[in-house]
């Protein structure tokens, strides 16, 4: 599962220490996959899962309990993933119970196959994913709900490995101007600017102008703004921001529509255009990456964090609202 290092304009741990996060949440999630698959493998049939999290010195937890009734189509094997740095060592990858966020899965129905059990894991993580990205010790991030429900956040987190770090459009600070970008992946070679167009189904984007293009959906054909202008000003920031960290660091443009087909005649360079056609299989490349975490990785993830916006609440405060409803 890709690891989700900015969320929108909200909080993040990354930006604390890149250096010691990245271990911690492939640890953990292994550990509580080993746990889980213990469990189902001896026949135990706990009644729950169960999230528990740690604030300052004291514990709290709760009990939730959750029924699967969709099956995911993608399968990801989560164990086949290693992430290592040479900069980390396994004090640094130990999970500190006084400063982090904890999952503790327990299967509520014992699952009829290993792949089932998966799902369940991988639809619960993908939860508390979204969690561990948009808090800290002392701070935390109000989410909107929808990014519970964004498919292609959920694809691209748990159909990608553990080495990859992903940006979904993360609030950068421009001359104190914040501006809103798409979705950046950096994977251990390479940053992925990824611009979604993504409207009815099977809609046809045509490249037809410099400013607008035209969407036809059945009969109907209306102007739309030209995708590749966001896309342009996500990879100018970006390779600014690159530049003034002294990181070199290859990009690669994408547009990318998942429901949708592109008619585009003349390519530009540096850019991949992925749409319906092609989408299953650029996952599927995607996917596949033996390289472990690079420091060259962790160094533009670096250059992005430090310019981000950020809009976040103390933890007292949130208790107190809370204890106040």
């Amino acid at each position: 599962m890709a690891q989700l290092i900015k969320l929108q304009d909200y909080i993040s741990r990354y930006q604390i220490d890149l250096t010691r996060y990245p271990t911690q949440y492939v640890r953990l999630k292994r550990t509580q996959w080993e746990k889980v698959k213990q469990q189902w493998l001896t026949g135990e049939e706990p009644l729950s899962w169960e999230h528990i999290e740690e604030e300052q010195s004291n514990r709290f937890s709760f009990i939730k309990k959750w029924f699967n009734q969709k099956r995911i189509k993608e399968q990801e094997d989560i164990e086949s993933v290693d992430v290592s740095h040479e900069a980390m060592s396994d004090e640094e990858g130990e999970v500190d119970e006084e400063s982090t966020l904890y999952f503790e899965p327990h299967i509520v129905y014992h699952p009829d196959s290993i792949e089932e059990l998966k799902r369940m894991f991988l639809d619960q993580f993908f939860h508390f994913q979204i969690k561990w990205a948009s808090s800290t010790l002392l701070e935390k991030s109000y989410v909107d709900p929808r990014f519970f429900r964004d498919s292609f956040l959920r694809t691209v987190l748990q159909r990608l490995p553990d080495n990859y770090l992903v940006f979904y459009y993360p609030v950068i600070k421009i001359k104190k101007a914040p501006i809103e970008l798409d979705v950046i992946i950096l994977t251990p070679t390479e940053c992925l600017c990824i611009t979604l167009v993504e409207e009815e189904e099977s809609a046809v984007y045509v490249g037809d102008g410099e400013r607008f293009w035209t969407k036809k959906v059945g009969k109907r054909s209306e102007k739309m703004l030209n995708p590749f202008i966001q896309l342009n000003r996500m990879e100018a920031i970006v390779s600014q921001l690159f530049n003034k960290h002294q990181v070199d660091f290859p990009i690669r443009k994408i547009l990318l529509s998942r429901n949708g087909y592109f008619d585009y005649s003349l390519t530009p360079f540096n850019v991949q255009i992925i749409d319906k056609r092609g989408y299953t299989t650029w996952l599927q490349q995607l996917k596949f990456s033996p390289s472990p975490l690079k420091k060259m990785q962790l160094q533009a993830a670096h250059a992005i964090l430090n310019n981000v916006e950020t809009t976040s609440h103390s933890r007292d405060i949130l208790n107190t609202q809370n204890l106040e409803q």
